[in-house]
């Protein structure tokens, strides 16, 4: 279950050959737009429908449809190709595909603590996500990815059988209990619970590799020519964030006829669990330089990227969209 935000800004941003300073000429109107996610309706996108069931789309003058993704659906491409003017991607696909020149801009970033983790069992007794790669097993990871070139840099594998990741089945992880698995903390670990598992998860932003999740996006293009509808869209994305943390009931409930796959007690759960990762930041939604420029460095060190492009090109903070 998945691999889980500027109106008045006085500089020039190079690259974007446009002053953000500058008021837009296009209005947001009452645009049809499509948000494309790259998983299934689920908590992790539970403010994006909050927003089109409580009418914050409609408040803002747009005219929003949610579609869902799957299985690396192709959102930063779908996104760069002009075949969606917004979508869900990560922090590091944004600057992955910045360096290859495609033209994608992160606005919102609803994960300031990434959920992607290892799932183990309790009863290996690990401590911290150290043990994992100290201690011969078997982990289902999917190799190639800056996360797991990061834990392979870091803690290497000469201990571990590492085999493809199983995208959420919890078959063989029920079978063996020296398997663990790749995980999103607030979906597999709940599945493994109600198989009535004993089992006990780590963060890998805990080891040092935290790029921001579920990052709402659009394009350099969109910015420049549409930007009523981009500052419209993040003002409704928030609100929408915001009435989902305080009560997800609706959301959830409108999504599960989406995603029938999730009962309503996984949603709730789901829900609850993420809560400490969306609001671990200053503000729902934040993004800081700071923070891309270490992941920028991270994707240089680990040779993911030759050269990381220019930060500020990357992201437009949605601390001043909001204002």
């Amino acid at each position: 279950m998945r691999t889980f935000l500027v109106l008045a800004v006085i500089c020039l941003v190079i690259g974007f050959g446009c002053d953000r300073s500058a008021p837009s000429n296009a209005s947001a109107g009452n645009a049809a737009i499509t948000l494309q996610l790259n998983w299934l309706a689920e908590p992790q996108f539970g403010g994006f429908y909050a927003a089109a069931i409580d009418g914050e789309y409609a408040r803002q003058g747009l005219d929003v449809t949610v579609q869902q993704g799957g299985a690396s659906a192709p959102t930063i491409d779908m996104l760069a190709a002009g075949t969606v003017k917004f979508a869900i991607v990560s922090g590091d696909e944004i600057l992955v595909a910045r360096a290859r020149g495609k033209k994608v801009v992160a606005i919102y970033a609803v994960y300031q603590t990434h959920p992607q983790g290892i799932l183990t069992h309790a009863a290996r007794g690990f401590q911290v996500i150290d043990d994992v790669f100290k201690t011969e097993g078997t982990l289902a990871m999917e190799q190639g990815l800056p996360y797991s070139n990061f834990l392979k840099a870091k803690f290497g594998l000469d201990k571990l059988k590492i085999v493809p990741s199983p995208a959420g089945d919890l078959s063989v992880f029920r079978s063996d209990p020296q398997y663990s698995t790749q995980c999103f903390v607030t979906s597999e670990p709940l599945a493994a619970r109600k198989l009535g598992l004993d089992v006990k998860t780590f963060l890998i932003a805990d080891a040092g590799y935290n790029p921001y999740a579920t990052v709402l996006a659009t394009t350099e293009d969109a910015w420049n020519n549409e930007r009523a509808t981009v500052v419209a869209m993040v003002k409704a994305v928030h609100a929408g964030w915001t009435k989902y943390i305080a009560d997800p009931t609706a959301a959830n409930r409108h999504m599960q006829t989406l995603n029938s796959t999730l009962d309503a007690e996984t949603f709730a759960a789901s829900a609850a669990a993420q809560l400490p990762l969306i609001d671990s930041g200053p503000a729902v939604g934040n993004m800081t330089r700071a923070r891309w420029q270490t992941l920028a460095d991270q994707l240089v060190e680990l040779k993911v990227l030759n050269s990381h492009p220019p930060i500020d090109e990357c992201f437009i903070d949605p601390a001043e969209l909001l204002r």
